[in-house]
Order: C-alpha cells, then structure tokens, then sequence
C-alpha cells in the first residue's frame, strides 16, 4: 500500500491521558503515514540511570518527566526514536524507520551500553518481580536478592520438611516430573526462606520470577504469557523460570472452579497442557492451607513436581534448634523460634474497651 493510501493517524486526547501519552502517539505518527514502516523494540531491564536510551548524538525533541517514568522522543534521518525509562530500572526502546536494517541499526546504538549487569555472586540471586501497571500492561522489576545455600538454613525445617527439599534442591531439568511445587503449611514456618533457597541451589539452570499480583495474572492471558515467554526469541541461552505465587489460598482450595473462575483451569493448563507444552516453566505455590482443604487436581501424580507439608519444629528440635531447653510443649514454628532467641520484637498496643453501643 502506497503511503498516501494509508488513513491520517487521528488521536482522542481527555483530562485521563498525560504528556506521556501524547508523546507515545506523536512517535506513531511517521509509522501510521507510512514514511517509517519499520519498526522495533526492545524491554530493557537495570537501565543505568544516566542512560537516555538515545542513538549517540541525538537530542530529544520531546521530553517528559513525571512521576515513575521519564520519556524522550528524537528524531533523524529516515527514523524515529521513542525510549521510556521506569523508575523501577526498566525500560523500552522503540524505533520507527524507513526500512529493518536501519531500525534494527538506531535500536543497537540506543540500547548499547544502557543495562547495567546482574553481578549476583554466590550469596546473591536475581529475581524478576512482576506487576500488571493499569494501562501500561505488565511490568518486571529485577533485584539481587540475599540468599542462603539449603545447608546453611536446612535446621531450620522440621525433619520430613527437610528430607523432602532435600531432594528437591538437587533436581536438574532431566529430573523433573511435574510441573508444580507446592509449600503448604502455617504461617511462620519458612515457606518462601525455602524458595529462595531453591533460587541459589537451581541458579545454574533456573531463574525466579515472582508474580505479585496472581489474580490479574491468571485472569489476563496476555500478562501470563509475557511472564511465562519473556520477551527473549533465542532460545539458545533461555533459562527455565520458576514462576512464584506466594498465599493463593483461594486459587487451589478444593472449591477453586467456583471461586476463581478460570484462574484453576489456566494454571493447571500451564503446567499440564497444550499452553505449557514446550516451555520451560515450573510454577512454586505457597499457602497456609491444609493439604485436606486442596484442589486434587493440584495434588495428582505426574503434576506436581513436590508437595511438601512446612509444620512447625517438634518439641526436641525446637531445643536442638535454641540450643537450650525451653518449655514449647507443641513445638514452635520459625518465626516463634527467632522470637524466643530474641532476634525479633512485637509492639502492641491494648485499645480500650467499648463501651456497648457504641461504635468507633
């Protein structure tokens, strides 16, 4: 199609939309006349902060700067160069040009040397956060994270507890035989210490992606597939991701189908059906729900990967674990334990009582 033949590009603006927004559809517009009908882009993650996501030497012709994200749009010969700069160290690049070769070339130029690298050392992981930002779609936020070897925090784990992710922190990708690895247990117990245990001992083959909000993720196809794919097309160097969804009671208890809609048959489409077919995908679910209460499709053979009970220490290993013996008749989880050494502290308040009839 000629680009004459191609419709004006006509934009709606109301009090909802932001300088930003005008500057995303003024960097439309040589694309939408077909003058550049190329175009590319590129998610960026650690953007260093003195990077203007910029080819050397351009100068923006637009900029914004608003709370969370700083926008520039530059212009040259034959294309057009729109970068965004997250407060959360992510970025996007998109180019528009006269033809690939020379938006694949302004792309390359603005994004070299813009990332900072991971460095994460052998006490150290990085983990992917992920979000659904109304309007912008899903976002990841990447950090180094502190974390212990299995050795180093292994008695902290009542002893069943423990032998099971003793097997688990030595899988390889050749062992898997599921998809699901299932945390169930109190509050307290060290449920998500042992996730990130596992983010140290699969470091060599697999990373952590935390979802933070699970019902948008399972409730919008396209936020589950960014998660789940990425937006890296080789699949020379992909890792595995072993999404992380902590808490979702609701989502895998026995009633789920009715409760959660179509979030149940989704997951379990992701770890056992066509949508997880080919993908490098391991799902790790925490919940203080008791197995008894769980869907059984969660549970089943051949889906689960491990389903593990993280209780409370028993009484001997409570004193093992202080060191002393001290009066826990029915054991005590982690968090009592760290609490009973002294290493944690609770301020309370008591609120007067009402007075009946009253309402505050």
């Amino acid at each position: 199609m000629e680009p004459t033949a191609i419709p004006p590009l006509v934009v709606a603006l109301d009090d909802a939309d932001s300088p930003a927004d005008v500057v995303d559809a003024l960097a439309l517009g040589h694309f939408a006349a077909g003058v550049e009908p190329a175009s590319c882009t590129a998610r960026l993650a650690r953007v260093r902060r003195d990077a203007e996501l910029l080819p050397v030497g351009a100068i923006a012709t637009w900029t914004v700067e608003e709370p969370g994200r700083h926008v520039n749009l530059a212009r040259g010969e034959g294309w057009t160069c729109r970068s965004t700069r997250w407060s959360d160290g992510a970025g996007e690049v998109t180019v528009t040009a006269v033809n690939a070769e020379l938006a694949r070339a302004v792309l390359a130029e603005a994004t070299l040397d813009a990332t900072d690298p991971e460095g994460c050392t052998d006490e150290t992981a990085v983990v992917s956060f992920w979000y659904d930002r109304e309007r912008c779609g899903p976002r990841t936020l990447e950090r180094e994270l502190s974390v212990a070897s299995w050795e180093t925090i292994r008695r902290n784990y009542a002893t069943e507890a423990a032998v099971a992710f003793d097997t688990v922190m030595l899988l390889t990708p050749d062992q898997l035989s599921g998809r699901i690895l299932l945390a169930h247990g109190p509050a307290g117990t060290g449920k998500t210490t042992a996730i990130r245990a596992l983010a140290h001992a699969w470091r060599s083959w697999c990373r952590l992606h935390v979802v933070v909000d699970p019902e948008r993720f399972f409730s919008d196809p396209g936020y589950l597939l960014r998660v789940c794919l990425g937006d890296d097309d080789n699949d020379v160097d992909r890792q595995w991701r072993l999404i992380v969804l902590e808490d979702c009671d609701e989502l895998i208890r026995s009633d789920a189908k009715r409760g959660s809609g179509q979030s149940l048959a989704r997951l379990l489409n992701l770890t056992d059906g066509l949508l997880g077919q080919g993908l490098d995908i391991l799902v790790a679910i925490t919940t203080n729900e008791p197995l008894e209460r769980l869907h059984p499709a969660i549970v089943r053979p051949g889906r689960c990967l491990a389903e593990i009970e993280v209780g409370p220490l028993s009484r001997a290993e409570a004193a093992a674990w202080l060191g002393a013996t001290v009066a826990t008749p029915n054991g005590a989880t982690l968090a009592e334990l760290f609490t009973l050494r002294g290493e944690t502290a609770k301020t309370t308040s008591k609120a007067p009582t009402a007075l009946i009839g009253q309402y505050l």
